[in-house]
C-alpha cells in the first residue's frame, strides 16, 4: 500500500467538516425537514432526554421528549416557525429546561437536514454585563487612534467577555503565514506577541470554515468526543456534514497540536476584510473552559466591529493613496501632452514616474537608452532585466515582491530591487518603465520550527506530526520587498496608456511595424475572405436544414430530439455572431474614419433602450450623466459604447440590484467617458490580458462571451488616437474610462 507524499499539504486533505463526532459538552439530533424524522443522533443523547439513541433513530422528533416534562409539540411548533420563516438565526438560542437544567438549543438547516444542538446555558445575569461590554467596545472602536490600539483594546474586551487565559489577534500574510500582532494574557503566561506561525498550522479547509463559522469553540481538548449514529436506512456514503455545527468535533491532529501547546480549551473568532479572512482572534485556556452561546455571540459582535473598522480604515487609506497617484498621473499626462517628449515628460520634469508609486527607484528604458531615478540597479543590470522580460509570460506589466525568486541575477541588487513593478512599452524594442523596492530583511520569530516532523507509524505509513515545541525559532527572510498595492498597479496601468498615446504619434512606433503590417494585412484579407465565404455558407445551410427538419418533422420527434435541433440552431446563431465580430475586428484597421460630431446623449440613450429591452427579467438601472459631444466615427463609437455598457450589463447579472453609471467630462484637450458598474469585478493583477483577442478572465467564464468585444474597443480607441484604462476589484465592480482627443486625425 502506497502512502501519500509527505508534505505539509497532507493536513489540507483532512475532512474536518465530516469527522462523525461532536464535542462531549453538547448533544445533537438531525431530522428531515419534511417529516421531522430523526436520522442522526449523538450517542450521548440519553444523558439529555433519557432515551437510548437506537430507540430514537427513525422516529418522529416528538419521541425525543417523551421521557421529559416538556411536551413534544412544543419542539414541533418551534420547528414549524423556523421552517415557515425559512430562518433560524433570529431564533437562536432557544432556552429550554430539561431535567431541571437550562439548555441553549441552537438550530440550523443545511444540505437538506435540520440540525438541533443543545449546549449548557450560562447565567442570564451575564447578558447584561456583556451588553455593557459591547457598548464600551463600540466606543473604543470609534476612539482608537491607531490600529495597534484598536487591536489591543479588542483583545482586552474579548478576554473580559469569555474569561480565557490568553487572547491574541493573529493576522494572515499573503502567503497565509500568520503573526500575533496584539495580545492580552494572564501575567503568569509567557508572551506570544510578535511570534509567527506557518500557514500549515491553519490549513486551507480550516480557513474556509472560518469564513463560514465566525466563532469556533473547543471547550475541552482532553474530553472524549461523542459519536454520531445514523439511521439504518441512511446512505453510508453520506456522512453528516457539520460545516455549520456549533458542536463539531475537533481534528485529532489539531487536538495533538493544542496539547503540545499546553492548551485545553480554545476559541477562534474570524476577522474579515471584504469577504476574505484577514485574521483571527485566537483564544487559549490552560484548563477546560466552556463559553455559552450568548457570550460567544457577544465576542463575535466585537470582532465584527473590528472587521468593519478594518475595512473602513483600509478603504480610507486606499482612497488617499489612489488620489495621490491619480493626481501625479494627471500631472504626468499633462507633461506628456505638453512636451510630446516621453523622456522629458517622465524623468526630467517636476513630477516623474518615481512619484507614481511607493518605490524608492525607477528606470525608463527607451530608444536604447536607460534613464534612472532614485535608488536603482546599475545600467547593465537594468538592460539585462529588459532582455529577460520578453522571454517570460509577462504580457503588458509584471509585479512581484520577490524578484530574485523569479530572476536569480536580481539577488545581486536585492538591496535596491527585491521588488519590481514593470510596464511594457514595446516588447520588440525592449522598452519598459521599471519601479524598484528594496529588500526588507526580516528576522521572523516562529513559534517553534515551522517544518513539521515526519514519523513512521506501526503500519509503515509516514505521518506529519504537530510541533512539540513552541519555543522561539528565528529565521532570516531575504529577497522580499514590501508588496505592491492595487492602487499602485492601477496607477501604472493608466500611465502606460498615457505613454502609448504619445508614442503612437511618433515615428519610432513604425520602425519595426511597416513590413509586418503589410504581411499582416495580406493574411487578414485572406482570413476575412475565408470567414465570409467558406464559413458563412455552410453555417447558413446547417441552420436552414435544421429549421426545415424541425418544422417538417417536429411533431414526430420526442422532446429531447426537438431540444437538440434547437441547440443546433442556437449554436449557429452564436457562431454567426462570432464571425461578425471577427470580420468587424479585422476590417477596422483599414477602414477610413468618417469623423463628425457625435450627439452622445442620443447615442447612449439608444444603447440603454436596447439593453433594457433584453433585461426585463432583472433589476438593472443605467444612469446617464453629463454627455459632452465627441469628434469621432459614429459607427465605431456606437460599437465601442455598446460593448462597454453591454459588458457591464452582462457582468452585473448576478447582482441583486445592478447599477451602471455613464458619465462624460471635457478637459482642455480631450473628452473622457467612464462606464462604472457594481458587478463581479476582477483582480487588477490579471489586467495584462484584458484587451487580447479571444482571451477572457477566469471569473468571467461563467458568462457567455467571445473574447472579441474589448479587443474591438481597444482597436477603435487606437484608431481615434485615444486611450482606455480601467480600475476594478473582485466583487466590487469595474470602471472603464475612454478618452477621445478634441481633434482626431484619421
Amino acid at each position: 500500500m502506497n502512502s501519500l507524499p509527505v508534505d505539509l499539504t497532507n493536513c489540507e486533505r483532512e475532512p474536518i467538516h465530516i469527522l462523525g463526532h461532536i464535542q462531549s459538552h453538547g448533544y445533537l439530533v438531525a431530522i428531515q425537514p419534511d417529516t421531522y424524522t430523526i436520522v442522526h443522533v449523538s450517542d450521548n443523547i440519553a444523558e439529555l432526554v433519557g432515551i437510548a439513541p437506537t430507540q430514537l433513530l427513525g422516529q418522529p422528533v416528538q419521541a425525543l421528549l417523551a421521557e421529559t416534562s416538556v411536551p413534544g409539540n412544543t419542539l414541533v411548533e418551534l420547528l414549524n416557525v423556523g421552517c415557515r420563516n425559512d430562518s433560524w438565526d433570529t431564533m437562536n438560542p432557544n432556552r429550554v429546561t430539561l431535567n431541571g437544567q437550562v439548555w441553549n438549543l441552537i438550530i440550523h438547516q443545511y444540505l437538506g437536514l435540520i440540525l438541533l444542538e443543545w449546549e449548557p446555558s450560562g447565567d442570564e445575569r451575564n447578558a447584561l454585563i456583556n451588553q455593557q461590554l459591547l457598548a464600551q467596545a463600540l466606543t473604543e472602536v470609534q476612539s482608537s487612534r491607531t490600529l495597534v490600539d484598536l487591536l489591543q483594546n479588542t483583545a482586552r474586551r474579548v478576554k473580559t467577555i469569555i474569561g480565557f487565559d490568553r487572547v491574541m489577534v493573529y493576522r494572515f500574510g499573503a502567503d497565509w503565514h500568520g503573526k500575533v500582532i496584539a495580545e492580552e494574557k494572564d501575567d503568569d503566561l509567557e508572551p506570544y506577541l510578535g511570534l509567527h506561525y506557518p500557514a500549515s498550522d491553519i490549513p486551507r479547509q480550516a480557513r474556509e470554515l472560518y469564513k463560514i463559522n465566525l466563532v469556533r469553540l473547543i471547550a475541552d481538548a482532553t474530553s472524549t468526543p461523542s459519536k454520531i449514529l445514523s439511521d439504518s436506512d441512511w446512505p453510508s456514503d453520506r456522512p453528516l456534514d457539520l460545516t455549520h455545527s456549533v458542536l463539531r468535533a475537533v481534528s485529532p491532529v489539531h487536538i495533538e497540536y493544542l496539547r503540545n501547546m499546553g492548551v485545553q480549551a480554545s476559541m477562534s473568532i474570524s476577522l474579515m476584510y471584504r469577504g476574505e479572512l484577514w485574521g483571527l482572534i485566537s483564544c487559549h485556556n490552560t484548563t477546560p473552559h466552556f463559553v455559552d452561546y450568548p457570550a460567544r455571540q457577544a465576542a463575535k459582535f466585537v470582532s465584527q466591529l473590528l472587521s468593519a473598522a478594518l475595512e473602513f480604515r483600509k478603504d480610507e487609506e486606499d482612497k488617499t493613496n489612489l488620489l495621490q497617484y491619480t493626481q501625479n498621473g494627471q500631472r504626468l499626462h499633462e507633461q506628456l501632452i505638453f512636451t510630446d517628449d516621453v523622456v522629458r515628460a517622465l524623468v526630467k520634469s517636476p513630477v516623474t514616474v518615481l512619484n507614481m508609486t511607493e518605490a524608492t527607484g525607477a528606470a525608463l528604458v527607451f530608444n536604447d537608452k536607460v534613464y534612472q531615478l532614485g535608488q536603482t540597479p546599475d545600467e547593465a543590470d537594468i538592460r539585462a532585466l529588459a532582455d529577460w522580460l520578453p522571454t517570460t509570460d509577462t504580457e503588458t506589466f509584471l509585479e512581484t515582491s520577490q524578484l530574485p525568486n523569479l530572476y536569480p541575477p536580481a539577488e545581486a541588487f536585492r538591496d535596491v530591487g527585491a521588488g519590481l513593478l514593470a510596464i511594457e512599452l514595446s516588447r520588440e524594442l525592449k522598452e519598459y518603465v521599471f519601479w524598484f523596492k528594496p529588500e526588507q530583511i526580516q528576522e521572523v520569530t516562529w513559534a517553534g520550527n515551522p517544518d513539521k516532523p515526519v514519523t513512521v507509524t506501526s503500519d509503515g505509513q509516514q505521518r506529519i506530526n504537530p510541533r512539540t515545541s513552541f519555543a522561539a525559532w528565528i529565521e532570516i527572510v531575504r529577497n522580499t520587498s514590501s508588496p505592491w498595492s492595487e492602487a499602485e498597479i492601477g496607477a501604472v496601468v493608466k500611465l502606460r496608456e498615457d505613454i502609448l498615446q504619445v508614442v503612437t504619434r511618433q515615428a519610432n512606433e513604425i520602425r519595426l511595424l511597416n513590413q509586418r503590417l503589410q504581411v499582416a494585412y495580406e493574411e487578414l484579407d485572406a482570413f476575412s475572405y475565408t470567414v465570409s465565404h467558406d464559413l458563412r455558407t455552410p453555417l447558413s445551410s446547417i441552420r436552414c436544414y435544421s429549421e426545415i427538419l424541425l418544422e417538417e418533422y417536429g411533431a414526430e420527434l420526442n422532446p429531447d430530439a426537438q431540444a437538440l435541433f434547437q441547440k443546433i440552431i442556437d449554436s449557429t446563431d452564436r457562431m454567426r455572431s462570432l464571425i461578425r465580430h471577427i470580420l468587424y475586428y479585422s476590417r477596422m484597421g483599414r477602414t477610413d474614419l468618417s469623423t463628425e460630431k457625435v450627439d452622445m446623449r442620443q447615442l447612449l440613450e439608444g444603447i440603454r433602450e436596447e439593453i433594457m429591452v433584453t433585461a426585463k427579467d432583472r433589476s438593472l438601472q443605467i444612469d446617464i450623466g453629463e454627455t459632452p459631444a465627441i469628434s469621432a466615427d459614429p459607427t465605431m463609437v456606437l460599437q465601442l459604447f455598446t460593448n462597454l455598457i453591454g459588458n457591464s450589463a452582462k457582468y452585473t447579472r448576478l447582482t441583486p440590484k445592478a447599477v451602471i453609471q455613464v458619465n462624460g467630462r471635457q478637459t482642455d484637450d480631450e473628452v473622457i467617458y467612464s462606464v462604472e458598474d457594481n458587478g463581479i469585478g476582477f483582480d487588477m493583477k490579471q489586467a495584462g490580458k484584458m484587451f487580447d483577442l479571444f482571451k477572457r478572465l477566469e471569473n468571467a467564464r461563467q458568462f457567455e462571451g467571445t473574447g472579441v468585444g474589448l479587443a474591438i474597443v481597444k482597436r477603435i480607441i487606437n484608431r481615434h488616437q485615444g486611450k482606455i484604462w480601467f480600475h476594478s476589484e473582485p466583487d466590487r465592480g469595474t470602471t472603464f474610462s475612454v478618452a477621445f482627443p478634441l481633434t482626431t486625425h484619421a
